[in-house]
């Protein structure tokens, strides 16, 4: 009787981890798209009564009057060009169902990880994906979670029939998830400050491990340390998570050491700091934009404050609203941003300019010609939920359907009220 209700529930499941979408990839640009009398939305600042020309996947020229023979003509007169946004920490496509384990793939086992790729793991069909692209988001760095070293990120696309069509770059960086320095409730301040003190020493060996593991050519390869060459190469990014500002000192330090590129992830406490990480040249990926204080006597306001202190500051910021279905936050986190100080143009190359950058990808990101032509129009301000209007994408030319499960329910359950 009892295998019997095993098989039940296990063929139960199977609706739940087999789900995916039923929308077609976008085809191959075969036509020139000629978008015209848009406020275009460009790194420096937006261009009003603006055309914009697509051609063969690329931005091939941005101006007035632009004559186009042959091309589909759009008329975007009152609306808002933008690039597609990018979002930055996600496991979008790594997690499906937060609460059955079978769907989910953004973690792994251990402490020492470097190797694991989440490329490997990526779900294009994810039901996920849509309800990101129909907020703006074309873009995704997909992120293992785990224990100090997570693993690889990978940047794909939010389109494609398997992985090897979404894929931009397999490596994009490895994860490091610092060891908090509070105090964990039920460990007295001795056995805290041990496990942090073990906890940090594990990470130093790796480091040093690896580095001594690459100064000897080796006939039998070690995955985990070859998955760090491009880092102490200096050819790849080290993203470290932390919040608190003795995590931040400690991973710089740490990334100065062993003379490392570092961005920081998370960076709740990163405003303390902010002169140094200018100075060093340590980049930011915020992640509480649309955050609680964390403390006892922090200002209600001072997470939607932050990232316009680092901007100011002259910190390389970029913005993102970590996890898998809430990712689709994004634009909204960066209005809130804007709303607490943070110019409107630097709010945008956040998700979009900088973003790219930080993924070893700068030519993403930004609406300037020879730029692959992945843009969105919407019809009021991207940032402002009150105005948010997205009417049409495209990836690298490509005319992407914006239709997606969550949109026909609203429509469906509509009918009842009419």
């Amino acid at each position: 009787m009892l295998k019997r209700y095993s098989v039940l529930a296990l063929m139960a499941l199977i609706p739940l981890c087999s789900q995916s979408h039923d929308l077609l990839p976008g085809q191959t640009q075969s036509q020139p798209q000629l978008i015209t009398n848009a406020t275009v939305h460009t790194p420096t600042g937006p261009l009003l009564n603006t055309d914009v020309l697509l051609k063969a996947g690329k931005i091939a020229s941005i101006g007035t009057d632009i004559v186009a023979e042959g091309a589909a003509v759009i008329d975007a007169s009152g609306k808002h060009l933008y690039p597609a946004l990018i979002s930055l920490d996600s496991q979008i496509g790594l997690t499906e169902i937060g609460a059955v384990r079978a769907t989910v793939d953004s973690y792994e086992v251990g402490e020492i990880n470097p190797q694991i790729r989440a490329a490997t793991a990526f779900n294009v069909e994810s039901e996920l994906l849509p309800t990101l692209r129909a907020n703006g988001i074309g873009y995704a760095q997909i992120t293992p979670i785990g224990d100090l070293f997570a693993g690889q990120s990978a940047l794909v696309q939010l389109d494609g029939w398997n992985i090897n069509d979404a894929l931009v770059k397999a490596d994009t960086g490895v994860h490091l998830y610092w060891p908090a320095s509070t105090l964990p409730q039920g460990q007295t301040r001795e056995q805290a400050q041990a496990n942090y003190q073990r906890q940090y020493d594990i990470i130093v060996a790796a480091f040093d491990d690896a580095k001594h593991y690459l100064q000897v050519p080796r006939e039998i390869q070690d995955a985990r340390w070859e998955s760090m060459r491009a880092l102490l190469q200096g050819t790849s990014t080290l993203f470290v998570h932390a919040d608190e500002r003795r995590q931040i000192e400690h991973a710089m330090a740490l990334a100065a050491k062993y003379q490392v590129q570092l961005v920081i992830v998370g960076g709740y406490d990163s405003h303390q700091v902010a002169e140094q990480l200018a100075q060093q040249q340590v980049a930011v990926i915020y992640t509480h934009a649309k955050g609680l204080p964390r403390r006892i006597g922090d200002p209600y306001d001072l997470a939607f404050e932050i990232p316009a202190i680092l901007h100011h500051a002259g910190v390389e910021l970029a913005i993102t609203f970590s996890g898998s279905w809430e990712s689709r936050n994004l634009p909204f986190a960066v209005g809130q941003a804007i709303a607490f100080g943070l110019p409107p143009t630097a709010a945008l190359n956040s998700v979009s300019k900088n973003a790219a950058k930080l993924l070893g990808q700068p030519q993403l990101g930004q609406l300037i010609a020879g730029a692959p032509a992945s843009v969105i129009i919407s019809g009021g301000d991207l940032f402002d939920p009150s105005k948010h209007a997205v009417e049409r994408m495209w990836l690298d030319g490509r005319a992407i359907d914006l239709d997606n499960r969550h949109q026909r329910l609203y429509q469906k359950y509509q009918q009842r009220y009419q």
